[in-house]
């Protein structure tokens, strides 16, 4: 169960900082420290380095003395995240892409949303795409969510959110586990979002709050299948069985004619006995919450 002693934002000290997970995108990662170092805010910020190769390291030393480094041996995708958030020791944290910013004011205005409702465990903020700041999708899809919206969060539940656009309050994520270890990278924000629901803790949209996000104009090689790969087993990780065995029908039919559902098929394979030994069955309550919001096609990312 969650806990009920919110943290003290008044306490010396900042109240939210920032983690940045990255890995071997120097130049775009410049772009993002140039942004949140210039924040009225001034967080402290911490990169978690997934094994760059290239010059991430040796940019920020010279460019950004200010910022921490946490820098790893290899590439935990996600889970560096996990990482940053147990050295960053600071009541919220925010995280950002090496290619995603927060608007000037924004990261205030979450600890004061965060402070103000002590069950919220995660903000999922709006998300401005590109130079002309064209709403993105998720935005209207995470407003339109059929969960409710309980009398002591700020907006409605969701159970999905961008990762880059998102404040969790440490103690929270740190109770729920943060970003599963079978999911690795891609969608993992949806198996965060069930296991602080699942907690106890409040998941909710707030368009008060703000995030920029400039994403490369082309898709990471084998990101349809990873995506696909996730989505299956988060089924066997937390859904009902029979949930999850309709779906893994699904996959294999379409792998009969499809090279990406193969894909996702074999990578679901290799992972599905960790799956199984970590499963853990959502509570009824959330499960019948994220039925409801399948059901209307509103949940999230």
């Amino acid at each position: 169960m969650r806990s009920n002693s919110p943290e003290d934002v008044t306490a010396p000290g900042p109240a939210v900082g920032v983690v940045i997970a990255t890995r071997d995108r120097a130049d775009s990662l410049a772009t993002t420290l140039e942004h949140m170092t210039a924040l009225p805010e001034r967080p402290p910020v911490l990169v978690v380095d997934n094994g760059s190769t290239d010059h991430t390291r040796a940019m920020i030393a010279d460019r950004f003395p200010e910022v921490r480094v946490l820098a790893l041996s290899g590439n935990r995708g996600a889970l560096a995240r996990n990482d940053g958030v147990r050295a960053m020791k600071v009541p919220y944290i925010a995280f950002c892409d090496d290619d995603s910013w927060w608007r000037p004011g924004a990261l205030a205005r979450a600890a004061r949303v965060l402070s103000d409702h002590p069950r919220l465990g995660l903000l999922a903020a709006q998300v401005r795409v590109g130079p002309n700041e064209r709403p993105d999708p998720i935005n209207a899809a995470l407003a339109a969510s059929t969960a409710g919206w309980a009398d002591d969060l700020p907006g409605p539940e969701v159970f999905g959110f961008l990762a880059c656009a998102s404040v969790v309050r440490r103690s929270a994520y740190l109770q729920a586990g943060g970003f599963h270890p079978v999911i690795f990278f891609g969608g993992e924000e949806t198996m965060l979002a069930y296991d602080l629901a699942a907690s106890g803790w409040g998941v909710a949209y707030c368009p008060e709050v703000v995030a920029h996000h400039h994403p490369a104009s082309t898709q990471r090689e084998g990101r349809s299948a990873i995506m696909r790969r996730n989505e299956l087993l988060g089924y066997w990780l937390r859904r009902p069985l029979p949930l999850a065995a309709r779906h893994t029908a699904g996959l294999l039919l379409e792998a009969r004619r499809d090279p990406v559902a193969r894909s996702a098929l074999r990578q679901v394979c290799a992972r599905l006995p960790a799956a199984l030994r970590l499963r853990r069955p959502l509570p009824p309550h959330v499960e019948r919450a994220v039925q409801r919001m399948e059901g209307h096609g509103t949940s999230g990312p």
